[in-house]
C-alpha cells in the first residue's frame, strides 16, 4: 500500500516511511533506510559505523517502485550517513532527501534523529483550528533568525532556537504583531542566500540547534499567544552535487530539458511537478511542516515563477504547454492539490503566496475556480 501511494503521489505521510527512522525490527533495535533512485544500478548506507566503504551495507531494490531499503541492527540515534549511488557514470555521495536533522554546514552528511518533544500548545492549536483569519488582525513580523540579535562576546554568533524563544516573543507582543514569520530555516548550504536555496526539505537549519530546539522555538511562541509561519520554497533547488541534483545520476527531481528544469535568475533546478514522487516530495513536505513543527502557515516562495512556463526567459528558451499556452499546468495542479489537502488536514493553517504577476483568483479558493490560497503576499511591503 506505500509503494502503491507513492507511485500515485498520494502518500500523505511518506516522511515516516522513507528517510532513516530508529526502530525495532523483529526483536531487534536499529534503524531502518529508504531512499526512491529508481535509475541507480546499486545504493548502500555509509557512515562512521562501517567506515564511509559502500560495499559493506548495501540496500535492496523493491522493483519498479525505485525504493532501496536495508534495517541495520544495533545502529543508534546520532549517526551520520550517506548514501552511496552506483550510477552509469560513477559512484556519487548523496545526503538523504527525507533526513530530518542535517549536520552543521558546510559539513553536509544527514544524521539519524528521532524527535521526543511533548508540544504544551494544545490551547492554542484548538483555538486556531476555529479561526477565519481573514476575519481577524494581522499583523506578520518578518525574522531572518540568523542575524536578528547577535552575541557579540562570542564570536558574533546568532542566537539559537532556544535563546531566541523568550526574547523574541517579548518582542513581537512589545509591538502589537500577531504572527513571526521566518525566512526558510530548512537546512541550506550557504548562509547569505537567507534560505532560499534548500538542501535539505525535512531537516530544520542545525546552525541553531536541533530539530526539537526548533519545536521548542514555536511552542513558546504559541503560548505567549503568537503564531508562527514559515517561507517555504517548493519553485526551484540548487545544483550542490550533495544533495538533490542529479540525485541517481539521472534528472530525478528535476527535469532534464534546461528549459523547464533551470531557473535562469538563481542558478538552480526546478522541481518536475508532473512526477508523482515528486509532487508527493512537496506536498507531504508541507504538511511535515505543519504537523510535526505545529507552524501555523506556509508562506509559499516564487509562485509567480511557477505558474509561467516562460517567467525570466526570452523567446525560445521556453517549451508550451499542451495547448500552446505559457501556463504551467503542472505546477498549477500541485498547488491546488496543496492548497486543498493542507486545509483539510491542517484545519486553520494559512497558505500564503508571494505571487507578484496579475494571476487572477490567486486567493479564491480551488472549487470557485482560483489556486486555493489564504492571502495574496504584498510584495511592496518589504524590507
Amino acid at each position: 500500500m506505500d509503494l502503491h501511494l507513492f507511485g500515485e503521489g498520494k502518500h500523505e505521510r511518506i516522511y515516516e516511511k522513507l528517510g532513516a527512522h530508529a526502530t525495532t525490527h523483529e526483536g531487534k533495535q536499529g534503524v531502518a533506510f529508504a531512499v526512491w533512485a529508481p535509475n541507480a544500478k546499486s545504493v548502500s548506507v555509509v557512515g562512521d559505523f562501517n567506515d564511509w566503504d559502500s560495499g559493506k551495507n548495501p540496500l535492496r531494490s523493491l522493483g519498479g517502485s525505485g525504493i532501496w531499503e536495508l534495517f541495520i541492527p544495533r545502529l543508534k540515534e546520532g549517526e551520520l550517513y550517506k548514501y552511496a549511488i552506483k550510477t552509469r557514470r560513477g559512484e556519487i555521495f548523496k545526503a538523504d532527501p527525507y533526513a530530518s536533522m542535517m549536520q552543521v554546514p558546510p559539513d553536509t552528511s544527514s544524521i539519524v534523529y528521532k524527535s521526543r518533544y511533548k508540544f504544551q500548545d494544545r490551547a492554542w492549536i484548538t483555538k486556531r483550528n476555529k479561526r477565519q483569519a481573514w476575519r481577524e488582525p494581522l499583523s506578520i513580523y518578518e525574522v531572518h533568525l540568523g542575524s536578528w540579535r547577535r552575541i557579540t562576546e562570542e564570536s558574533n554568533r546568532p542566537l539559537t532556537y532556544r535563546e531566541i524563544a523568550p526574547l523574541l516573543a517579548d518582542y513581537v507582543l512589545q509591538n502589537g504583531f500577531t504572527h513571526v514569520e521566518f525566512l526558510p530555516l530548512k537546512e541550506h548550504p550557504y548562509g547569505p542566500s537567507w534560505g532560499y536555496q534548500v538542501s535539505a526539505y525535512y531537516a530544520p537549519s542545525a546552525r541553531y540547534g536541533t530539530p526539537d530546539d526548533f519545536r521548542f522555538l514555536v511552542d513558546q511562541l504559541h503560548q505567549a499567544g503568537i503564531g508562527v509561519i514559515m517561507d517555504w520554497v517548493p519553485a526551484h533547488f540548487p545544483k550542490d552535487a550533495f544533495a538533490l541534483a542529479r540525485f541517481d545520476g539521472t534528472a530525478l527531481y528535476e527535469h532534464e530539458d534546461p528549459r523547464k528544469g533551470e531557473h535562469p535568475d538563481w542558478g538552480t533546478y526546478i522541481f518536475n511537478y508532473g512526477r508523482n514522487e515528486v509532487r508527493n516530495f512537496l506536498i507531504a513536505n508541507a504538511l511535515y511542516w505543519l504537523r510535526e513543527f505545529h507552524l501555523d502557515g506556509l508562506r509559499v516562495d516564487a509562485v509567480a515563477s511557477m505558474l509561467y512556463l516562460d517567467y525570466s526567459r526570452k523567446e525560445g528558451e521556453w517549451v508550451p504547454n499542451e495547448f500552446g499556452g505559457r501556463e504551467n499546468l503542472e505546477a498549477i495542479s500541485l498547488l491546488k492539490e496543496l492548497n486543498e489537502l493542507t486545509h483539510r488536514e491542517c484545519p486553520g493553517t494559512l497558505m500564503i503566496a508571494e505571487e507578484s504577476t496579475a494571476w487572477p483568483a490567486v486567493s479564491h479558493p480551488v472549487y470557485a475556480g482560483g489556486l486555493g490560497f489564504d492571502f495574496k503576499w504584498n510584495m511592496g511591503w518589504m524590507h
